[in-house]
C-alpha cells in the first residue's frame, strides 16, 4: 500500500466521515486520531489505523488489489460462492455486539495486511505481531483468514459482513423433489392454516406411493421462509391478513375543535347482572366520544346494541352539550337504521324508500361518516372509541371493579375466572359503578394523547376548546326528535292511526286518534313516540317534518264492558255535538267577518247626461202572467219560515254587535295557537285583525281589572 497518511479533503465524503472537512476536523480531534502535520500546506493529516472501519475498507479497497495476494487460495475456493446480497442481510439481522465483533475482527486483519504489504513483513509474522499487541491467538486471526471459509474468498468491500461470527456462506441443500415442493405449498398455504408438521407427515405418506425425495421437517421450515412473507400471509390469512400488514395511517385532531366531530361503538361489559325482570346477562353499552380531546361524552345501558340506547344517549350529548357537526359510526343494524340515518343517501343498509322520514342525524345537521369495511370485515382503527376498549381501557377500570366481584366473566370462555358466574350484580349498582368510572376515566391526568401531552386530561382538553368554540344547540321542541321513535304510518279514515312497534316487545298494536288527522286521511304522516310508553302520547308529523299535533292511545277493552261502551258513546257524542258547534260557528263568524272588513264605499256624482230620451209606454203584447193561488195553511208556512229567518238573523247581529263574545273567541283562538293546534284560515285572520283594534286593548283592560270576568267560554 503506498499512502498511509491523509488529509481532510482526501477523507471528506468517504463512506463513514462527514461529506464536510470541518465535520472530519471535530470526528478526529474528538476520537483522538493519530496525526502529523502535513508536508506540504497547512493543517493535519490522519493515519490509516485511526479512520473508522468503513473508511478503511473503502481505501484498501481502492489501493489494493480485489483479492489478497499474499494469500493463495485454496482449493475449497472452486466450490465456494456467495451472494452479497444475503450477506449483508445476515449482517443487519445481527445484533450491535456480533457487529462489534466483526468490525474488531476487521480492524485486527487491517492491521495484518498493512504490515505485510507496507513494512514488507511476511504473513505469518504479521499474525504473530498483530496477535501479540492486541492480546489474540495468532492461529484464532489465521483462521479468520484462511479459516472455512475465510475472507481471502470474499470482496474487500464485504470483509466486514463475512466477519460476522455465525455466517457460513451457502452451503449445500438437500434434494427435494419439484413435485413434493408444490405438494407441500399447496398444503399448506391455505386460509384453513394447517400446521407445518401435519402437512409434512401428509407429505411422507404420498412420497412413498409417488417415490418422492423429500427432506427433512427444518429443511422444509427453512425452505418455506424463501417465500416472501407478504405472500405467506395472503395464503393464509387472506386479504385482510394481508392488510394489516401495510402501515396504519397516522391522523391530526389539530385542526378541530371540541364537540366537531364524534364517535360511537358499542361495548359488551364482561359482568353478568341482574335485569329488573329477573334475568341474568351482561349488559352492553353504548358509548359516545368526542374526537378532538378523546372524552366520553354519553353512553346508555341495555341488554343489546339497539336503536334506542344509540338515540337516547346521542340525546344526553344534545342536551348537555351541544350538537356534533360530524359522527363516524359502524354500518351495523342498529346503527344505520333509518331512525338515526334515513335519508342519508351513502347508508347501505336495508332498503332506502322515498317515503323513509329523514333520520335523526340528518334531521339535525349531523353528517354521518361510516368505518370503512375491508374484504368482508370492519376496520377499528377508523374509530379511536376502540382504543378505549382495549388494554387498559373501560373493561379493566370498570369491568374488574371491586364492586363486582364473583360475577366477572372473563374475557372470551377460555378466560374465566375461578369464581365464574358465583354471583351477578343488581343493573342498579352496575349503572352507578360505571357513572362514577366514566367520570374518572375523562378526569384522568397525564393522558398520552396528541393533544394531552402527557400532562392533560381528556376533561381539560375538552373544556379549553369548548370554551372559546361555536357551539350549535338545540330547541326544546327538538327533544322530540331522539326521545322518541319515528315511522310512516298511513291515517285511516277516522283519523285514526296505528302502530306496530309494541309487537316485538309483546305488546301488541297499538292505535292512536287526533281530530287534526282528518286533514291527512289516506297520507303517510311521521309519527314519534317512546317505545317504553306506547299507551301514552304519540306525536304527529308530515313526512319532512312539520309538527301536527299530539295523538292519544286508544286503548282494548272487553267485549261485554258495558262501563268501557258508555264512556266511548259519551265521547263520540261529544265530539259530534262540538264539531256541530264549531261548525255553526264557524259559517256565522266567516259572514260576519267578512262583513266586518268590508270598507264603506260613497256613492259618486252623477253627470248629467248630454242627451236624454223620453220614456213612452211599451205596448202589451200577450195576456199577463197569472199568481199562484196560496191555501191559508201555505199561507202561514211562508209566514212562519220569515219569522224564524228574521229571528236567526237577529241572532247574528247580536253576536256580532257584542264585543264580550269576540274577546272570548280570540283568547280561545289565542290559547290554540299556542298549544300547536292548527287554525282555520278565517280563524288566523280574525285572531290576527282582533287584536289591532282599540275593542281589543279595551276587553284585555277589563279582563285584567275584573279577574272573575269569564273568558274560558266558546264564543
Amino acid at each position: 500500500m503506498n499512502q498511509e497518511w491523509f488529509s481532510t479533503a482526501e477523507l471528506a465524503g468517504l463512506p463513514g466521515i462527514s461529506k464536510y472537512q470541518r465535520g472530519v476536523r471535530l470526528v478526529a480531534d474528538r476520537e483522538q486520531w493519530k496525526s502529523q502535520p502535513r508536508a506540504k500546506g497547512k493543517g493535519l493529516e490522519y493515519h490509516l489505523s485511526s479512520l473508522p472501519i468503513e473508511t478503511q475498507a473503502f481505501l484498501l479497497k481502492q489501493q489494493a488489489p480485489s483479492k489478497i495476494a499474499v494469500i493463495p487460495a485454496a482449493e475449497e475456493s472452486k466450490d465456494f460462492s456467495y451472494d452479497p446480497q444475503d450477506l449483508w442481510t445476515h449482517y443487519d439481522s445481527k445484533p450491535q455486539k456480533q457487529k462489534d465483533e466483526a468490525e474488531r475482527r476487521l480492524r485486527l486483519l487491517l492491521q495484518v495486511m498493512t504490515l505485510v504489504e507496507v513494512g514488507g513483513m511476511t504473513l505469518t509474522n504479521s499474525f504473530n505481531n498483530v496477535a501479540t499487541q492486541n492480546d489474540v491467538s495468532a492461529r484464532t486471526i489465521q483462521g479468520w483468514t484462511t479459516g472455512k471459509p475465510g475472507i481471502k474468498l470474499y470482496e474487500r468491500q464485504d470483509w466486514l459482513a463475512a466477519l460476522i461470527p455465525g455466517f457460513v456462506g451457502r452451503l449445500a441443500t438437500a434434494n427435494c423433489d419439484d413435485d413434493a415442493w408444490e405438494f407441500f405449498k399447496a398444503d399448506y398455504l391455505r386460509l384453513e392454516q394447517p400446521a407445518a408438521t401435519a402437512c409434512y407427515y401428509r407429505l411422507q405418506r404420498t412420497a412413498i406411493e409417488n417415490n418422492w425425495t423429500i427432506p427433512s421437517l427444518k429443511t422444509i421450515e427453512r425452505r418455506i421462509k424463501t417465500i416472501p412473507h407478504s405472500i405467506r400471509i395472503f395464503q393464509r390469512e387472506g386479504e385482510a391478513g394481508l392488510m394489516r400488514l401495510f402501515p396504519a395511517q397516522t391522523r391530526t385532531v389539530q385542526e378541530l375543535h371540541a364537540l366537531e366531530w364524534i364517535n360511537g361503538d358499542g361495548y359488551q361489559h364482561n359482568v353478568f347482572c341482574l335485569w329488573p325482570n329477573g334475568e341474568i346477562d351482561r349488559p352492553k353499552t353504548w358509548f359516545w366520544q368526542d374526537i378532538y380531546s378523546r372524552k366520553i361524552l354519553g353512553y346508555r345501558v341495555d341488554f343489546s346494541e339497539n336503536t334506542d340506547t344509540i338515540r337516547m344517549s346521542f340525546g344526553d350529548i344534545v342536551d348537555q352539550y351541544g350538537i356534533p357537526e360530524h359522527a363516524t359510526i359502524d354500518n351495523t343494524r342498529a346503527a344505520a337504521n333509518k331512525w338515526m340515518t334515513g335519508g342519508v343517501k351513502n347508508r347501505y343498509r336495508f332498503k332506502v324508500k322515498e317515503d323513509d322520514p329523514l333520520g335523526l342525524f340528518p334531521t339535525l345537521g349531523v353528517k354521518v361518516h361510516w368505518t370503512s369495511v375491508y374484504y368482508g370485515k370492519g376496520h377499528g382503527q377508523a374509530k379511536p372509541i376502540e382504543r378505549s376498549f382495549g388494554v387498559g381501557g373501560i373493561g379493566e377500570v370498570v369491568d374488574k371493579h371491586p364492586k363486582f366481584a364473583g360475577a366477572f366473566t372473563g374475557a372470551s370462555p377460555m378466560a374465566k375466572p375461578e369464581n365464574y358466574g358465583k354471583t351477578a350484580v343488581p343493573i342498579e349498582v352496575f349503572l352507578e359503578t360505571l357513572q362514577q368510572e366514566i367520570t374518572a376515566w375523562n378526569a384522568k391526568t397525564g393522558r398520552r394523547t396528541e393533544l394531552g401531552g402527557g400532562v392533560k386530561s381528556f376533561d381539560q382538553v375538552f373544556n379549553e376548546s369548548y370554551e372559546i368554540s361555536v357551539i350549535r344547540t338545540a330547541k326544546p321542541e327538538q327533544r322530540r326528535l331522539w326521545m322518541l321513535t319515528a315511522e310512516a304510518i298511513k291515517v285511516q279514515k277516522d283519523g285514526s292511526f296505528t302502530l306496530d312497534a309494541g309487537k316485538a316487545a309483546g305488546k301488541g298494536r297499538n292505535r292512536y286518534h287526533a281530530p287534526d288527522l282528518f286533514e291527512y286521511v289516506g297520507h303517510k304522516i311521521v309519527v314519534r313516540f317512546d317505545p317504553e310508553q306506547l299507551h301514552e302520547t304519540a306525536y304527529a308529523y308530515t313526512l319532512d317534518n312539520r309538527f301536527i299535533c299530539e295523538t292519544s292511545c286508544i286503548e282494548s277493552t272487553g267485549f261485554g264492558n258495558t262501563e268501557a261502551a258508555r264512556s266511548f258513546n259519551k265521547n263520540r257524542q261529544r265530539f259530534v255535538k262540538a264539531t256541530k258547534i264549531a261548525a255553526k260557528a264557524e259559517v256565522q263568524m266567516d259572514a260576519i267577518e267578512v262583513a266586518n272588513q268590508m270598507p264603506l264605499i260613497e256613492a259618486s256624482e252623477t253627470p248629467n247626461p248630454k242627451v236624454v230620451r223620453p220614456l213612452r209606454a211599451e205596448p202589451r203584447l200577450g195576456r199577463p202572467v197569472p199568481q199562484p193561488q196560496l191555501t191559508e195553511q201555505q199561507q202561514l208556512n211562508i209566514a212562519d219560515f220569515q219569522a224564524e229567518f228574521n229571528q236567526q238573523k237577529s241572532k247574528i247581529a247580536a253576536i256580532s254587535e257584542d264585543p264580550r263574545t269576540r274577546y272570548r273567541r280570540w283568547v280561545n283562538l289565542d290559547k290554540r295557537a299556542h298549544d300547536g293546534q292548527q287554525l282555520t284560515a278565517v280563524d288566523q285572520k280574525f285572531w290576527a285583525m282582533y287584536q289591532k283594534g282599540s275593542e281589543f286593548k279595551t276587553m284585555q283592560q277589563f279582563a285584567t281589572d275584573f279577574e272573575g270576568f269569564d273568558i274560558g267560554v266558546e264564543a
